[in-house]
């Protein structure tokens, strides 16, 4: 199979080891982690995909342009309980 390095290589360069990021849904994955759940990228292989440690304990590889996912900004972030407090 054929990984075109450009895209692997501009792929690690735009995310990082750390970057904090929120999975939207992911669209092929038999046991996917939940949409909505946040974690952060551990390091982008050889192919391409992004292994990440989700904060629910949970470790899976993101495929770009497969799964769907946005990267959060630090300070951007909101636990639950400030999200509570802002629908009150």
């Amino acid at each position: 199979m054929y990984y075109d390095q450009k895209k692997v290589e501009w792929l690690k360069e735009r995310y990082p080891e750390g970057t904090r990021i929120c999975l939207d849904r992911m669209n092929d994955d038999p046991f996917p982690v939940e949409s909505g759940t946040f974690g952060k990228v551990d390091h982008v292989d050889d192919i391409g995909t992004l292994h990440c440690i989700f904060d629910n304990g949970r470790t899976l590889g993101v495929i770009p342009g497969v799964d769907d996912f946005h990267v959060i900004r630090e300070g951007s972030e909101q636990t639950e309980e400030e999200e509570m407090n802002m629908s009150m």
